[in-house]
């Protein structure tokens, strides 16, 4: 197999996670500062005996303040960074906990299990730091990914002193979120994060990832890069939604949650679904009237975790996508913990960053009630292979009783990974010229004329596909792209279909080969302007690696697979089988 374009090393983004909770310089001014009590490594006792490792930075002055609540699992509290947070909070009059996870750095616990025990725990530490002498009651939480996590998955248990959120880029629904996006394995981010976060502290290892990731069967994947990962064996012990993945799904939760939520997400980022459907989920489904009408959401051109910059993946989306979470954090907790009258409630639900136009605007719900959802459907002449072929995309429905593409998957060359929602620096994240992998005959691209007014896309995102295979299981991918007029192509949103689950995530139905199907591939969501002279582009193929694994093709039981067979795939585009993607287009 040819080697990959990028090669895959997992964890920069990780073992450096310095936006996961807020951005702090590590100012030894600070340090010295005696209005502020710092305590280490407090063992604060759950309900089962485990004690938690938990840092507290409390003002000096005497009194009942609110808290700030943070649970790790990437460190422990002792960077200049981490320490430098914990001492800014408590200046600005709140107590600030930074408390290790069980399993996870000075806790106690077994081994560390992602996940399993964040929503008692969390609870226990909520109910006892709403409790302690320097508390007024009001506790609220903040961070990013995991520290993300552990906000969702407690809520549920409503303990009295929870008074505020501020997730930011996080799962929901766990199943589809974190392992098995479109019923496919989300291959890469979970090896690297399960082998990570393996031990009590970060475990960095040098893999020759190339190699690594092509290791079948999977099931075995952790005893081949040396580790002995529980959790990411039982992920692929789980290819359905089942009663394993229901202990993390906050989704089928939302109307237990009633506590206000800022949420904070990012185009490129690889929770970008977690986080906008827990907003919708609960401006609906929230215990109280008061609490669903207490939703936030802001949504950048930004990655997972990292902080806002003006440049991401090969595009500038300038100053304008610079934005402070700390501001938004002080003025959320301000609002909810203290009582200050801000105008925070008085500002508009949604805030998301219009791409191609590079602006920020102010809506009032997602998805946009204006939305005018349109059909674009697929056309040729009966070869869309790469840019290069006679693939169409308009919203004329195709009126012929023939009409068809077809390729050849081959899982030992499968489609690269290039840019999208994904988690790591080194198989980066964002806005990529796709015009390379464009150049491949394995896949279909469907293309717009030259637009001749601005087009807004801005909403969910969705194809509708009508596919057969020679195989009895495969996977079918989507990918939307704005060409511009130097003929650029850069990638806004992806999906995946695993065909095994077209009907549903819950149970499996093999195909019958050289049958037609229906597939529905969500591509999630984005916001950009395709501007005058712009084409609206759609790709579709079978495989999008390392980010997702291959499908062998087989149709034999997931993850136990070693042998791999290459599937001939037809898409239609006639008046029976009409192939479209639905794209959400804002009036302008």
């Amino acid at each position: 197999m040819q080697r990959l374009i990028f090669k895959v090393l997992m964890f920069a983004a990780l073992v450096a996670p310095a936006y996961l909770h807020g951005a702090y310089a590590a100012d030894p001014i600070h340090f010295g500062n005696k209005s502020v009590i710092p305590e280490y490594n407090v063992m604060v006792p759950m309900r089962d005996g485990v004690r938690l490792s938990t840092d507290i930075y409390r003002p000096a002055k005497p009194g009942k303040y609110p808290v700030i609540l943070t649970r790790d699992t990437y460190d422990n509290g002792s960077r200049d960074q981490d320490i430098a947070e914990g001492y800014t909070w408590a200046e600005r009059g709140y107590v600030f906990i930074h408390q290790d996870v069980r399993g996870r750095y000075d806790s106690d616990g077994g081994q560390h299990y992602p996940y399993k025990y964040e929503a008692e725990d969390g609870y226990d530490t909520q109910v006892w730091a709403g409790e302690q002498p320097w508390s007024n009651g009001k506790v609220g939480m903040m961070g990013g990914s995991y520290l993300a996590s552990v906000q969702w998955l407690s809520a549920p248990l409503r303990a009295p002193s929870l008074t505020a959120l501020a997730p930011r880029m996080t799962p929901y629904n766990y199943y589809q979120d974190v392992a098995y996006t479109g019923g496919a394995f989300q291959l890469s981010s979970r090896i690297g994060w399960a082998a990570l976060i393996s031990g009590r502290t970060n475990q960095i290892r040098h893999y020759d990832w190339d190699e690594k990731l092509l290791h079948l069967p999977l099931k075995t994947l952790d005893k081949a890069i040396g580790h002995d990962l529980p959790h990411f064996r039982d992920w692929l012990a789980h290819p359905s939604h089942d009663e394993y993945w229901m202990e993390y799904n906050v989704e089928a939760q939302a109307d237990q949650i009633d506590v206000p939520a800022y949420n904070i997400a990012g185009w490129y980022d690889v929770f970008l679904r977690g986080n906008l459907t827990s907003f919708a989920d609960m401006g609906k489904k929230a215990r109280s009237e008061k609490n669903r009408h207490a939703q936030k959401l802001i949504i950048g051109p930004w990655p997972h975790t990292a902080a806002p910059s003006a440049k991401l993946g090969e595009l500038d989306f300038t100053d304008a996508a610079v934005v402070s979470f700390d501001d938004i954090h002080i003025k959320w907790f301000d609002y909810w913990l203290k009582g200050t009258e801000n105008g925070v409630l008085n500002e508009a639900p949604v805030r998301l960053f219009v791409m191609g136009e590079n602006k920020w605007r102010d809506e009032q719900e997602w998805p946009l009630a204006r939305t005018q959802y349109t059909k674009y459907y697929f056309n040729s002449k009966g070869s869309a292979n790469s840019a290069q072929g006679n693939g169409t995309l308009s919203t004329e429905k195709p009126e012929a009783k023939k009409g068809h593409d077809q390729f050849v998957y081959d899982p030992n060359n499968p489609v690269p990974t290039l840019g999208g929602n994904l988690m790591f620096k080194t198989t980066p994240a964002g806005p990529y010229d796709q015009a390379a992998l464009e150049e491949r005959k394995d896949i279909l691209v469907y293309t717009t004329g030259p637009l001749e007014a601005d087009t807004e896309v801005t909403g969910p995102i969705e194809v509708t596909l009508y596919a057969a295979s020679s195989a009895l299981d495969t996977d079918f991918t989507a990918k939307l792209v704005d060409v511009h007029p130097d003929g650029k192509a850069y990638n806004l949103a992806d999906g995946i279909i695993r065909a095994r689950h077209r009907e549903s995530f819950k149970s499996e139905k093999l195909l019958t080969p050289g049958k037609v199907y229906e597939y529905t591939i969500d591509l999630w969501a984005t916001s950009n302007l395709f501007k005058k002279g712009h084409k609206i582009r759609v790709d579709i193929s079978s495989s999008n690696f390392p980010r997702f694994d291959r499908n062998p093709n087989t149709g034999h039981k997931f993850a136990e697979d070693a042998e791999i067979q290459t599937a001939e795939q037809t898409i239609y585009h006639t008046a029976e089988y009409p192939s479209y993607i639905t794209l959400p287009i804002i009036p302008r």
